[in-house]
């Protein structure tokens, strides 16, 4: 199953150096979810190919505009395009005032429906779930609140070994039972373990985006174990204080959440656009946490 993750932005509160505020899309094998939707999402979608047509869901960390301001401009070309199936916001509550209240003054008569999921960030909650994901929020510290996003992929059934379906003559019927775990019972009555008849799944994939925060560690426990962590890295080290008082963190703090949490992997963003050159802020989390990379807009990775 495809599973990976796209960046469209990777800016702070300023576009700069053709870098766009944030924006991200994860595509799991063929349906798309956005995470934050910047201005200028929707340009970046059309540059990198994303098709918006698979677009169902977009979840929105907070209400600082950087976060939200590409909602509306992406709304309109959807009604533009005759969308007719409903999108689903999850947001703070504040979102639906504000995308209604323009919609309202510009009398704009959607053709779809827009169903908005409100969340808070007083506990970590689970927001959204299907056949193959659940989405569950994560609570950070900023001047708004804020909450980052867990996706975690459903454990997988065991793969039943094909030669052992005719080997034994298992029935059609039975095969789901065998692939939750069950034995099987022949026809003579020999009981044949599942261990012999299928294969361990694949762990699952998880992927955790932490937006705006102060460093915040009671983060790393959440997502303990998480495969792709993605973590807001505004300031380098040697701004420091400005991080705290703006309620950001440093590549360092960055990596150092990957470190508590055992991630995977850490990609960092959200940079101050006073860095044209990213070198240091990724040179700074690499010496925490080696296996960092620099969430760059037009970059996919693998979840």
């Amino acid at each position: 199953m495809q599973f990976d993750l796209t960046i469209l932005g990777s800016n702070g509160a300023i576009p700069a150096y053709d870098r766009f505020p944030s924006s991200q899309v994860l595509n799991y094998n063929g349906n798309i979810f956005m995470i934050d939707c910047g201005e200028g999402a929707q340009f970046r979608m059309n540059k990198f190919n994303i098709k918006r047509g698979r677009l169902d869901n977009i979840f929105i960390s907070h209400l600082h505009g950087d976060h939200f301001f590409g909602l509306v401009a992406l709304i309109t070309s959807f009604n533009l395009n005759w969308r007719e199936h409903p999108l689903n916001i999850y947001a703070p509550a504040g979102l639906e005032e504000i995308i209604n209240l323009h919609f309202k003054h510009s009398k704009t008569q959607l053709r779809f429906e827009l169903s908005f999921h409100h969340i808070t960030n007083d506990k970590p909650v689970k927001i959204y779930e299907d056949n193959v994901l659940t989405v569950e929020t994560i609570i950070l510290r900023h001047r708004l609140p804020t909450t980052g996003f867990l996706f975690k992929e459903k454990t997988n059934l065991r793969k039943i070994i094909a030669d052992k379906i005719t080997e034994y003559n298992i029935p059609h019927q039975t095969i789901i039972e065998i692939k939750k775990g069950a034995d099987f019972i022949d026809a003579a009555g020999n009981k044949i373990a599942n261990a012999e008849l299928t294969l361990e799944p694949p762990n699952p994939r998880s992927y955790a985006y932490c937006s705006d925060t102060i460093y915040t560690e009671s983060v790393a426990e959440q997502i303990k174990g998480v495969g792709t962590l993605y973590h807001e890295a505004t300031f380098i080290e040697e701004h420091a204080e400005r991080a705290t008082e703006t309620f950001h963190s440093t590549a360092k703090q960055a990596a150092q959440i990957a470190k508590l949490a055992g991630a995977g992997k850490l990609l960092i963003g959200h940079f101050s656009a006073r860095y044209e050159n990213l070198d240091t802020l990724l040179n700074e989390a690499r010496e925490v946490f080696a296996n960092t990379e620099l969430a760059e807009e037009g970059l996919t990775f693998a979840v």
